[in-house]
């Protein structure tokens, strides 16, 4: 029954909520200041899980293409080519950081190309369980793509949880092996000018993405292309062409958009109350109770 229930139909509940709320005075069911939190999570739910169904219908839903994600298969075909490897550094983190889980992700889809292009992949791990995680992915790929004989455990190992000892250990991967195509998704902090200097060095394709602030700027300046933030988390959308994660990441850019509108609206709102251009009591509106912080 449920799921026979129109798109738009999501849209009803939410709405009454809100003409209850705007429009009722003398019964309140919500904590007092919490009111406009409630509506902004139930607003994201629901607009996220309209575009999670609408990709799960077969609709058309655009994505911003980009750079570094399409250049992924360029890079593991130039290394088939050349015949060389394919170097997939996974960071230093465990998997309590979810740059660590998107690396580990990004990784199945890697191994996939791999395994179609049958090229040999590298896999150097930091940390004992991301190496289990790693294994796991790229053994799931090799299988999916028919090609189970040409895995091993091997191409994935653990070299030192030492942060700089690791990147040594890399480097020195690095300019025995020559890769063709290198590839840093993960968390990273101070070795990451390291490895990308090394892999630039030795003439690779390099590919990076990570979440951390601080490190970009050494990969945008040392690699090829750079998965940016949120580029680096919505990679693995990008990748797997699932409906639930397309139209996730689709929800969540319009939550965002509304999110930015309304801040230039209550801004807009503040500097015509400053000049006596309008008369708008944002408190009131939106019944937010401000005069405890402010005491």
């Amino acid at each position: 029954m449920i799921n026979k229930i129109k798109i738009d139909q999501i849209f009803v509940l939410p709405l009454l909520l809100l003409v209850f709320y705007l429009f009722n005075s003398s019964h309140n069911f919500f904590v007092l200041g919490n009111e406009l939190s409630f509506f902004t999570i139930l607003f994201s739910c629901i607009t996220i899980e309209f575009f999670i169904r609408k990709a799960k219908n077969g609709d058309d839903i655009y994505m911003r293409p980009i750079s570094a994600m399409q250049a992924m298969e360029e890079a593991v075909g130039r290394a088939t080519e050349m015949g060389n490897s394919v170097l997939y550094v996974p960071g230093i983190s465990g998997l309590d950081e979810i740059d660590t889980i998107s690396g580990v992700i990004i990784l199945g889809h890697i191994a996939g190309m791999t395994a179609e292009y049958e090229a040999d992949l590298h896999v150097p791990c930091c940390v004992p369980i991301v190496m289990e995680a790693a294994r796991e992915s790229c053994k799931e790929s090799y299988l999916k793509k028919g090609r189970p004989d040409l895995y091993n455990d091997s191409m994935v190992h653990y070299v030192t949880d030492d942060q700089f000892a690791y990147a040594a250990g890399v480097n020195g991967i690095m300019l025995r092996e020559k890769p063709a195509a290198v590839f840093y998704q993960g968390k990273f902090y101070a070795e990451s000018l390291l490895l990308a200097e090394t892999g630039s060095s030795i003439g690779a394709i390099q590919i990076a993405g990570t979440g951390s602030s601080s490190q970009i700027p050494f990969f945008v300046t040392a690699c090829d292309y750079v998965l940016i933030g949120e580029e680096f988390y919505a990679a693995s959308a990008y990748l797997s062409g699932s409906p639930e994660m397309i139209g996730s990441i689709k929800g969540q850019d319009y939550v965002k958009l509304l999110c930015m509108f309304f801040i230039l609206f209550v801004v807009l709102v503040s500097v015509f109350n400053y000049f006596n251009l309008l008369t708008i009591d944002l408190s009131n509106i939106f019944k937010i109770n401000i005069s405890d912080g402010v005491n």
